[in-house]
């Protein structure tokens, strides 16, 4: 059984992600979440969804990257 690297859980269905913010094993997604997603350069929340990108940081969604003074970006087009 591998060991879930967030909290240590052994689980016999554990699994293994490797990407570009990093890598580890996980016995549930809410636990690669909690590691490997980015966060919000504005609320902190970790983003699950889409989110948008302005200037090297992440927001969880356009209203936020609004508030943190990007310009011109929008949840839909």
């Amino acid at each position: 059984m591998a060991r879930c690297d967030v909290c240590g859980n052994e689980y016999d269905k554990a699994f293994t992600i490797t990407g570009p913010l990093g890598q580890g094993t996980f016995d549930s997604f809410e636990c690669a979440i909690h590691r490997l997603a980015p966060v919000c350069a504005h609320c902190g929340c970790r983003i699950i969804g889409h989110g948008a990108e302005h200037a090297g940081a992440f927001y969880c969604c356009a209203n936020c990257a609004r508030h943190a003074g990007v310009i011109g970006i929008d949840d839909r087009i």
